[in-house]
């Protein structure tokens, strides 16, 4: 009768853990444009950069090299998945609360007891058990929980995606300040050259008479001013080698040297696609979210913590006084157990309305940080822009400054103009050669900037 009244009740549980109580989860909505409103980047197409893999976008085998050291290497990286790890173990835990529980016991106790002092009497036990325990979930209370360690553990690799993200976009924008470094470091080793002869040049016009002292002076000035641009290149130039070699992990592996070419990882355009495959691409995005179904399922936990919970014990075995009569005397025992709040000074309710506005919070975040994401890409695609008429502009500058430099210095040979004419035509050569190399490098920056803002790079 008894296991009959139990199996019942285990019957009614189930019947009723089909009830989920609390709020279901719905994606919040946020208003973002349907354009980025940007009419010199195709913003409605379907295709998108950003569903190019990295080393379609970063074309240069060094670069490619360096990237795939740092995923390997890279000590955060190593940290997120660790983290994935510890989230799936969790989310196993979550998942076997739902199960019953099975356990063994095995003991030997000896009591004695002396009632009223004169009514000693040995009572050895020896015992043999298993025992199976379940708490069905009425309300959901255990659901709610799995649900909130599934949307950690997702949120956790999605954590790992922007990561890589982050990390991608880092290391190429690390390699094209470094190549810019180098090409600037060569157009100021070229330009010390010129001066050097320059300055030769200058000494034998004073020296025969055909220019004042001034002159030469003032050669021997530019040839100083541009050594000082040496010995800094080289500074920043390490500098960033050494940031390199700690994004990778590589601290032994020298860096080659790069050239510097308007096409090194460029591409004729860059499609950003429609605004609101960011929610579906950036996993900064897709994280925020699973944060708010994660926030939206511990309201639910919250919720269900403050109805009565229903354990089911059953216990069967043996137990006897002694060794020879423990397989002779089979025991069992059946419980079950309804545990409630009845007055708890309001704990559990408030409990319950903290996390409603712990959801609300996070809801919010997730809104900001599709805003953001909506921000930041509109931001990328009117810094590309603007950065190719930019290099465009210099690079008309650079190829003027170099015919007039070329002119003044033929005018100077025939005696037509003075050196300090020459000095200007030169310095600004040497400043739009080097106004050039910068822009070539902001372009590459900014198309770093734009796949990076677009979600692309994590594959």
């Amino acid at each position: 009768m008894k296991l009959r009244v139990l199996l019942y009740m285990a019957v009614v549980a189930l019947c009723v853990q089909s009830c989920k109580l609390g709020h279901r989860y719905s994606k919040p909505t946020v208003n973002i444009p349907g354009g980025y409103g940007v009419a010199t980047v195709e913003d409605n197409d379907t295709f998108s950069i950003a569903d190019l893999r990295w080393w379609e976008i970063y074309t240069d085998t060094v670069l490619q090299s360096l990237i795939e050291k740092t995923v390997r290497n890279n000590k955060d990286l190593k940290a997120a998945e660790a983290r994935i790890r510890e989230l799936a173990a969790r989310r196993r835990i979550d998942a076997a609360n739902l199960l019953p529980q099975l356990n063994g016991n095995v003991y030997a106790q000896k009591e004695a007891t002396n009632y009223g002092g004169d009514n000693y009497k040995n009572d050895p036990e020896l015992g043999i058990k298993a025992s199976i325990s379940w708490e069905a979930d009425l309300w959901g209370n255990l659901r709610w929980a799995k649900d909130e360690g599934t949307a950690q553990f997702l949120e956790s690799i999605e954590n790992k995606r922007a990561l890589t993200v982050s990390l991608v976009a880092q290391v190429a924008e690390t390699y094209f300040e470094l190549v810019a470094l180098y090409n600037e470091l060569h157009i100021v080793k070229q330009t010390l050259n010129a001066r050097t002869e320059g300055v030769r040049l200058a000494k034998l016009r004073y020296e025969g008479g055909l220019t004042s002292e001034t002159s030469y002076l003032q050669a021997q000035v530019e040839y100083a001013r541009t050594a000082t641009h040496i010995p800094v290149l080289e500074r920043d130039i390490a500098l960033k080698e050494n940031e390199l070699s700690y994004l990778t992990d590589d601290w032994d592996s020298r860096i080659r040297h790069v050239s510097m070419s308007d096409s090194i990882g460029m591409m004729a355009t860059l499609p950003a696609g429609i605004p609101s495959s960011l929610l579906e691409r950036r996993p900064d995005i897709r994280a925020a979210e699973q944060r708010v179904i994660a926030a939206n399922a511990a309201v639910g936990v919250a919720y269900t913590n403050r109805f009565p919970r229903l354990t089911l014990t059953a216990q069967y075995g043996a137990e006897s006084e002694t060794l020879s009569t423990l397989l002779k005397s089979p025991v069992y025992f059946l419980s079950g157990a309804l545990l409630g709040p009845i007055i708890d000074m309001g704990r559990r309710q408030s409990a319950y309305r903290a996390q409603q506005h712990v959801y609300e919070q996070v809801c919010y975040d997730y809104e900001k940080s599709v805003m953001n994401a909506f921000k930041e890409t509109r931001n990328a695609i009117i810094s590309f822009n603007k950065a190719t008429a930019i290099c465009e502009s210099m690079a008309t500058l650079e190829s003027s400054s170099k015919s007039t430099m070329e002119l003044a210095q033929l005018q100077y040979i025939n005696g037509v103009i003075g050196y300090l004419d020459v000095l200007d035509a030169q310095r600004s050569y040497f400043d739009a050669q080097l106004g050039l190399s910068n822009a070539l490098c902001a372009k590459r920056l900014a198309m770093v900037q734009l796949y990076k803002a677009l979600g692309g790079g994590w594959l």
